[in-house]
């Protein structure tokens, strides 16, 4: 079997009901959806999204069609260590973030629900994995919602069984943040795991200071405190605070991922698919986590389940409410695993 289409195609829109985070407002939901055709007529796909530049997806889907996707015809699907490494090469002149790795990336998970779908088993299972369900909590508490909203999303995602809520903090003032999280814990009772997410705004400065009192508070991690790339700044506030650290959402590559883990400038580590590398790549970060004793949880949910199935030192996966009429049951606040084969999901996952 060989590769003998890839074909990335390219949509935007304006969201109904923008979204905020201390970082920005995400007012466009951008996909670029990548399909990948073998001469055995097996179709694989994947899908990479974006939030905040409308132009962002059609830029990727032609990178995609004209210079990644051309460099793998003919090539083996099942070689997707080699094919990683050829698309790196290929882009190393420009360097392999940012758009080049999402691209990359989406080649990648194509093509291992390529080999689920031509095994006929789930990509986990091709994986190796270590479990049957994964711990899942629910990220929802988006900055520009109102506390009455806060409270009402929180009491769904106890309904729906989560683990535990993410909220977002980073308000112009220390006083709104143990607002939000006072109220959300309000919901949760003393046992539930609430988690904080900055978005990389604060100083070192300013995020001791904040991150001292969200200790205090009973939080469970501190997520992205500073930039994702300021990994002196994440050192010192993961030696000085004892609330973990949590980062890596904005990290591309095991290189940076090494840096991070070197430094001990992570307490945990957060991953994204689509933003790292891909499967073949994460898969590599999270055992080179495990070599040094940090927890694994992604940034994200869906395809991320397959690999948090098969890393031992999974965490948490990352979710959104479920939406109404889903088939998904949480089992003790655990995500099930998928049998279809490859991704077991529509199409782009």
């Amino acid at each position: 079997m060989n590769i003998t289409k890839v074909h990335a195609t390219a949509t935007s829109e304006r969201r109904t009901a923008p979204i905020r985070d201390a970082l920005q407002t995400l007012d466009t939901r951008g996909q670029c959806l990548i399909t990948i055709e073998t001469s055995e007529g097996i179709r694989g796909t994947s899908s990479t999204y974006f939030g905040r530049v409308e132009r962002a997806p059609m830029v990727l889907a032609q990178l995609v069609n004209e210079v990644l996707g051309p460099a793998i015809i003919g090539d083996d699907p099942f070689l997707v260590r080699g094919i990683r490494d050829k698309l790196w090469k290929l882009n190393d002149y420009h360097g392999v973030q940012g758009l080049a790795l999402f691209g990359i990336a989406g080649i990648d998970i194509a093509l291992w629900d390529i080999m689920g779908l031509a095994l006929e088993q789930p990509v986990w299972r091709l994986l190796g994995a270590q479990r049957t369900m994964v711990p899942t909590y629910s990220m929802s508490g988006w900055l520009n919602y109102p506390i009455d909203e806060l409270k009402r999303i929180t009491e769904t995602a106890m309904e729906q069984g989560f683990c535990g809520v993410k909220v977002k903090v980073g308000s112009p003032t220390l006083q709104e943040d143990v607002k939000r999280i006072e109220a959300v814990r309000s919901v949760l009772g003393p046992d539930k795991l609430l988690m904080v997410d900055a978005n990389q705004v604060f100083t070192v400065n300013e995020a001791l200071r904040r991150g001292r009192v969200y200790e205090e508070m009973g939080c469970y991690w501190f997520e992205e405190p500073l930039r994702a790339d300021d990994v002196d700044g994440l050192a010192q506030l993961a030696h000085d605070l004892t609330i973990p650290i949590a980062s890596g959402e904005n990290n591309y590559g095991k290189r940076q991922f090494r840096d991070l883990f070197t430094r001990r400038a992570v307490d945990i580590v957060q991953p994204d698919l689509r933003r790292a590398g891909g499967v073949t790549e994460c898969l590599e970060i999270g055992l080179m986590a495990d070599a040094f004793n940090i927890p694994y949880a992604s940034h994200g949910g869906g395809i991320h389940l397959h690999v948090l199935a098969a890393l031992p030192n999974t965490l948490f996966m990352e979710s959104g409410i479920l939406p109404e009429g889903s088939s998904i049951k949480l089992v003790d606040g655990c995500y099930p695993l998928p049998e279809e084969p490859g991704f077991g999901q529509n199409p782009g996952h």
